[in-house]
């Protein structure tokens, strides 16, 4: 596991760093991310930073399995460690920031929103792993669980993020830096691919 930096990065050598860790799973996929959306909190040495921080590897993570072909060897490996870094993420994330942000009538519809949605995208995964990768449905579903995860992390980097940060001291979010990486490696170990259709066809 990469050692996690507490001082501020530039926004293209944090970006950088979690396409890197992607790679590490698959040298020989591409992860082409392009652009991203705008925000400022990548590079930050607070929670809001390394939550974005594993935001681009999923993104790197999508993008490398649009780069396999079939039931391949690759797309194996690459959606399982999909699957349990954003299980993973966003228990840790409900533990470390939303348990939180819950309990602030400011903030309380940001966080039911973001941990209704991460059950949704968790379904979504599970109906993909029930069914067969090398089929061309797989892949459309597969694209649209991107686009729905796509959209969740623009939420929270552009929207719910900004609004959370306004009620939290820079203590507050340097624990819960602490919290998040402590439970991301405890949940992601923990992990299991569901296989389940939950979904029409």
């Amino acid at each position: 596991m990469a050692v996690r930096t507490k001082v501020r990065r530039s926004p293209e050598a944090a970006k950088a760093a979690a396409i890197s860790e992607a790679k590490a799973i698959a040298p020989d996929r591409a992860a082409r991310i392009g652009s991203t959306p705008a925000t400022t909190f990548r590079g930050d040495p607070n929670i809001f930073g390394r939550l974005v921080e594993d935001h681009d590897k999923h993104r790197a993570l999508f993008a490398m399995i649009e780069d396999t072909v079939g039931k391949s060897p690759d797309r194996v490996r690459l959606f399982s460690e999909l699957v349990h870094e954003i299980k993973g993420h966003a228990a840790a994330e409900e533990q470390a920031l939303w348990s939180t942000v819950l309990r602030n009538p400011e903030t309380t519809e940001d966080a039911r929103h973001a941990v209704a949605e991460h059950k949704e995208i968790d379904d979504m995964f599970a109906d993909l792993a029930a069914r067969d990768m090398a089929s061309p449905g797989w892949l459309r579903r597969f694209a649209a669980t991107k686009e729905k995860y796509l959209h969740h992390i623009r939420e929270e980097e552009q929207e719910q993020f900004v609004a959370a940060e306004k009620h939290l001291s820079p203590a507050d979010m340097r624990h819960m830096r602490s919290v998040f990486n402590r439970r991301k490696s405890a949940e992601k170990s923990g992990a299991e691919v569901e296989r389940k259709i939950k979904l029409k066809a």
